[in-house]
């Protein structure tokens, strides 16, 4: 207090409100917002449609062909079958026949002791020397061989008379060997059928071999060799039952063939051996067997036709459309189906019926035309 009375009060400053904080409060508050109504929406958006925003392009219709193919080994083996059993006893002094030869009634097949073995055709095998006054269905056998080569005129009637002892003997004379008008049981050898294919056993059957009776030593080869083609599960899948096979001969021919089945290979577990036989009932080979060998296996390069060749109106596979009806289409240049039928694909593209070569369609048919418009 002063000396005249008066108070003299000094008032102590006010604190400074800060309003610029308000309006970045607000502006964050609002940027908060704005991020979750962001996440909400693309969280609970719906997926875009891929397809629709696929671009697409144009192209023309035109006339060509589709078909598939590809190559592969076919491995052709024959498959012999015992046919006779040898009953000369003593050293084999010749071999006559190759692996695969075709022998006929009274072909020397070979030679024990310098003795001829000679194959006929019967199903009675040869188990006693054959003379006279034999009878049976094995004396039957060698009167009709005697009859084929022309020494014997007489009624096959299984009975061994002078007719077909005097047979016999000018037989034995053409053949070099005594004729006595007895056939022992190691001069020949009965097989099912004639004219045939045939192999000598080569562990019982060559030159200097020692043989005793009884050796598993003529097989005849079957009417074909067995065609097959190795491949894989997958590779089996295009080549279902029917599938046309071109198989090249050693001779550069080519043979007609087709899948008939097919089974698992029996040295492994995932291969499959697709198994081919003739068109139509025919041999694969035909004449030309018996350039194959008969022993071992042979591999001929062979074209497997997948989807054969069909000719018309071709389009990208790309540029067909299908409905959930079934129904397919593809879709022109101005917007417009047009349904087709698929006559043949391969490869990425197909064969149609129901649009005209010149059309341009779009490709891929459920996209969206592209940046840049049409081309």
């Amino acid at each position: 207090m002063t000396g005249n009375g008066s108070m003299n009060m000094t008032a102590e400053p006010q604190p400074r409100r800060r309003w610029w904080r308000i309006p970045v409060l607000v502006v964050s508050l609002l940027a908060v917002g704005a991020v979750a109504g962001w996440a909400v929406t693309a969280v609970f958006a719906p997926p875009r449609d891929v397809l629709s925003e696929t671009p697409y392009t144009y192209v023309e219709l035109v006339d060509g062909e589709v078909g598939s193919s590809m190559q592969l080994n076919t491995v052709a083996e024959w498959q012999p079958a015992l046919a006779a059993t040898n009953q000369a006893s003593g050293t084999v002094t010749s071999v006559s026949v190759a692996p695969g030869d075709e022998v006929r009634a009274g072909s020397v097949l070979y030679s024990v002791n310098l003795r001829p073995v000679v194959v006929a055709a019967g199903a009675t095998p040869v188990f006693r020397p054959l003379g006279r006054e034999t009878k049976g269905s094995d004396v039957q056998q060698l009167q009709q061989l005697l009859t084929e080569l022309g020494f014997y005129s007489g009624a096959v009637d299984g009975e061994f008379g002078g007719r077909t002892e005097a047979a016999v003997k000018d037989w034995q004379e053409s053949l070099g060997v005594e004729d006595d008008g007895v056939v022992q049981p190691g001069d020949v050898v009965f097989v099912p059928t004639l004219p045939t294919r045939v192999t000598l056993d080569p562990e019982f059957v060559f030159r200097g071999a020692s043989l005793s009776g009884g050796e598993a030593a003529v097989s005849a080869l079957s009417a074909e060799p067995v065609f097959r083609i190795p491949v894989t599960v997958s590779q089996a899948g295009s080549m279902p039952v029917g599938t046309a096979v071109e198989v090249q001969a050693p001779d550069g021919t080519v043979w007609p063939a087709e899948v008939t089945s097919q089974k698992p290979a029996e040295e492994s577990g995932d291969q499959v051996d697709v198994v081919l036989h003739g068109v139509g009932g025919a041999t694969i080979c035909g004449a030309g067997c018996g350039t194959l060998p008969a022993e071992g296996s042979s591999r001929l390069l062979s074209k497997i036709v997948t989807q054969p060749t069909v000719t018309g109106v071709v389009a990208p596979s790309a540029a067909l459309l299908s409905a959930t009806d079934g129904t397919i289409s593809v879709v022109d240049d101005e917007g417009e189906r047009h349904e087709v039928s698929v006559v043949a694909a391969a490869k990425g593209m197909s064969v149609i019926d129901g649009a005209p070569a010149g059309m341009r369609v779009r490709v891929p048919a459920s996209g969206e035309e592209a940046a840049g418009g049409k081309p």
